[in-house]
């Protein structure tokens, strides 16, 4: 039995967006300075989004008793139903959709004059129809999905101030957002969340392990272990340290009968960027989102491991005349970074295309084989309009169809793996 074998993460699916149907049992896949808010309230019309900051100066390991600092927190921390509707068909092929429920945490990390918004992982709320938040005071409001980042497995959550009570406002607040980078282990950790569906609950460990890698469904992230209990439903709530302050997102934990005590988090230094990412893209109509014109294989991870190819979209296809062809992308290329940020899939190069307009310049990190070995290329992409595209089979940036793939790294442009462009 492989190691691989022996301990399984039980968030694999949910941590890469896959809701896993109906009870989360994935809720908790792994992800002291003060995270402040530079409210858009300073700018007239309230025209730009929040932004989230880490200000304070470290971890502070005492400051007072857990009890202490989950008061403080718990009005920074909410828990977030979910309802999916799935579709399946009968042994008579006749079809049908099913309501799921599902449950995890939320942190409240902005508020601005028009929006309250929620940081969560994404796969708490990825493919939910409906979207409900209870705060500390017991209340429950419907919540919109902001946006998510499947390769980071984060999300917000927005619910419209007007919304909200005059006694839930007062008893909410903006949570402390801390430095994860300044964390050291056998630091106190207290993560607090859902746990279960039952409401918010505090659990103590210590910090075991920073930037520990932790693999599943294409995609290796750096997060901090602990060993404070993290159970379904405590994803996208906090770990925070002896001051109060958020170190991480919680998101997953190992479980196997000979494992215990190993818990997860995205550390909020990692997290912030992508938060504010989140925040200030735009909701881009179908008609004026960006392509690149590439293709990719469904399986790439099945081979991958074989070939020793770095982690990225492996491109199969590249559209004659299209955007990625005019900037010199092959096929064989493998793309590692997409507009300043890393990418390990095709869904999740999709999500990010879908937040850009058409005309956009992008910076595409790709790379190549040269002789057996790869070498970095950093190509600018105009992104085109979709209507545009001679091919509309990549038109749509899509994965390629199982059923003809075959070997995804044979045959490409550049020769595969062993190519020499």
């Amino acid at each position: 039995m492989t190691k691989k074998d022996f301990i399984r993460l039980t968030t694999c699916a949910a941590i890469f967006g896959l809701v896993g149907g109906v009870t989360f049992e994935g809720t908790n896949y792994i992800y002291n300075k003060n995270f402040a808010v530079e409210s858009s309230a300073e700018t007239s019309g309230n025209t730009k989004s929040p932004v989230v900051s880490s200000t304070s100066t470290g971890s502070s390991n005492s400051t007072g008793s857990v009890s202490d600092v989950a008061e403080n927190v718990l009005p920074s921390i909410v828990a977030i139903d979910v309802t999916v509707t799935s579709t399946g068909s009968d042994m008579f092929g006749r079809t049908y959709s099913q309501n799921s429920q599902g449950s995890g945490s939320g942190i409240i990390v902005a508020q601005d004059d028009d929006n309250l918004y929620i940081a969560t992982n994404n796969h708490v709320v990825s493919d939910a129809s409906e979207v409900s938040v209870k705060f500390n005071d017991d209340k429950v409001y419907s919540a919109e999905v902001r946006g998510t980042d499947s390769d980071c497995d984060l999300a917000v959550v927005t619910i419209p101030v007007k919304d909200l009570s005059s006694d839930t406002l007062g008893k909410i607040k903006v949570a402390a957002l801390g430095d994860s980078d300044k964390v050291k282990v056998g630091d106190q950790a207290i993560a607090i969340g859902n746990a279960l569906g039952y409401g918010t609950s505090v659990t103590v460990g210590y910090i075991s392990a920073k930037e520990r890698e932790v693999s599943a469904e294409d995609m290796t992230m750096k997060l901090i272990q602990t060993d404070a209990a993290i159970n379904p439903g405590n994803s996208g709530g906090a770990l925070v340290d002896a001051s109060g302050t958020v170190i991480g997102i919680n998101s997953a934990k190992y479980a196997d009968e000979s494992v215990e005590g190993m818990g997860f988090a995205i550390p909020v230094s990692t997290a912030i960027p992508i938060i504010n990412d989140i925040i200030k893209s735009e909701n881009v109509p179908e008609d004026e989102q960006g392509y690149l014109g590439i293709r990719s294989p469904e399986a790439v991870s099945d081979y991958a491991s074989y070939y020793n190819i770095p982690e990225g979209v492996f491109v199969k296809e590249v559209s004659e005349d299209s955007p990625a062809q005019k900037a010199g992308m092959l096929a064989g290329d493998i793309i590692t970074e997409f507009n300043g940020r890393s990418v390990t899939s095709m869904s999740s190069l999709q999500e990010r295309l879908s937040k850009l307009k058409a005309g956009t310049k992008v910076k595409v990190v790709v790379k190549r084989a040269n002789d057996g070995e790869y070498q970095e290329k950093t190509l600018t992409v105009t992104l085109g309009k979709k209507s545009d595209a001679k091919d509309s089979s990549t038109a749509s940036d899509g994965q390629q169809d199982s059923s003809q793939q075959g070997n995804p790294f044979q045959n490409g442009q550049n020769g595969g793996f062993f190519g020499r462009n």
